[in-house]
């Protein structure tokens, strides 16, 4: 390798670094720019005091976050240890847990009621506590409609299961004969 081919390759190793130099100050002055935006629409994201920011229905023209649903937030203090603060949850999962147990010890419609009732506890929870931790997935009203519908539908079916329904729908048996004879 001669020395020249050896400063050529220095020389051209400074003039990189000066333009990588030169784009460093361009990103920072674009950055700097940035962060001066005006922006017209207020973020809808709550700020870090959690106040909402949004006094607008129109869409941001800036996304900076996207917002936790309503409820979101730890249902227990941050002190408290981490299973503590998503109680609500595990509630729920627990509760939904035996009924699964109680459902594979052969004891159908009691397994499926505890279940139903776990969701139906979860609606309430949601409608009830300001905040409930993961059982808060979508806004309040879509969460409250899923878990109390699901819950609802899972006990009455486990009423109206056979042998010896407690629950007896004389609708359902002359729809099923009018699908069935036809």
């Amino acid at each position: 390798m001669s020395v020249e081919g050896t400063a050529g390759r220095a020389e051209d190793t400074a003039r990189a670094q000066d333009t990588a130099g030169a784009d460093d100050a361009a990103m920072a002055e674009d950055t700097a720019e940035v962060a001066e935006i005006e922006v017209r629409d207020p973020v809808s994201a709550p700020d870090a005091e959690g106040v909402p920011r949004r006094t607008t229905r129109r869409f941001p023209l800036f996304t900076r976050d996207t917002a936790r649903p309503e409820g979101g937030g730890r249902a227990a203090g941050g002190d408290a240890p981490a299973p503590a603060r998503q109680w609500p949850v595990l509630l729920v999962l627990g509760l939904v847990g035996v009924g699964l147990l109680i459902t594979a010890l052969d004891v159908f419609r009691v397994g499926t009621l505890v279940i139903g009732g776990a969701l139906l506890a979860g609606a309430v929870l949601r409608w009830f506590l300001p905040s409930v931790g993961m059982l808060a997935v979508r806004s309040r009203f879509t969460d409250i409609a899923t878990y109390g519908v699901l819950g609802l539908v899972i006990v009455l079916l486990a009423l109206m299961a056979q042998p010896d329904p407690l629950l007896k729908m004389p609708f359902l048996k002359d729809a099923l004969h009018f699908t069935v004879d036809s």
